[in-house]
């Protein structure tokens, strides 16, 4: 994998809130309030490196020189488990467009389905945020990105954020876009027969929205 381009989050407030939400005993309420925790973390750390532009002001007392930052920022959750990632990324781009793209994964051949997107004819934005609480196989993740180039963002200034991921899953999107950069609060090392990650923590969408059969 390409370290320079992804960053495993390593803090206890993080390591604490991941551990809760892989809890079978963990509520919906709970679940929702975690990702929400962890994916406000992630936008932050995600956002260090942002270009900035200066520009003058006035306080009561005094002129200053403050700071924007400069590229327009847009919001993409993968439907329908990235929601629960979106409301935290507003809180730090409360006037980003939100762009949901819907996807989900074929059953049998793990392959992702594409069934709704939201993207405008041309971006109105320099930076996308691609929101999805798991990265399993990397097929749905990768379908996302490839959306979002064909839409006209090259993957480098795309940034994927995600609660957990497989290290194959990793390793997939990596080799498929070299140049992404990747946010994620945890990695697991195994995937079962059926593409789910192991231990992980269950289907996000139906732990989410309460769903769970």
């Amino acid at each position: 994998m390409a370290a320079n381009k992804l960053n495993i989050l390593s803090h206890p407030v993080i390591n604490a809130e991941l551990s809760k939400l892989r809890q079978t005993s963990t509520t919906p309420k709970e679940f929702r309030e975690g990702v929400e925790t962890i994916s406000l973390l992630l936008g932050y750390e995600a956002t260090r490196t942002l270009e900035e532009v200066p520009f003058k002001g006035e306080t009561p007392v005094a002129p200053f020189t403050g700071s924007k930052i400069k590229p327009r920022i847009g919001l993409t959750p993968i439907l329908r488990a990235g929601l629960g990632m979106t409301d935290a990324l507003l809180k730090l781009f409360p006037s980003a467009p939100v762009y949901h793209l819907g996807l989900y994964r074929e059953k049998v051949t793990l392959q992702p389905v594409e069934y709704y997107s939201k993207l405008p004819p041309s971006p109105p934005i320099d930076q996308v945020f691609l929101l999805d609480p798991l990265i399993a196989t990397g097929g749905t993740a990768c379908a996302a990105l490839g959306m979002i180039e064909d839409w006209g963002i090259p993957a480098k200034n795309v940034k994927l954020l995600c609660v957990l991921a497989s290290e194959a899953g990793l390793k997939h999107v990596q080799s498929e876009y070299p140049d992404l950069q990747i946010w994620v609060a945890g990695v697991d090392k195994k995937l079962t027969p059926e593409g789910i990650i192991s231990p992980g923590l269950g289907d996000s969408g139906d732990r989410l929205f309460n769903t769970v059969r």
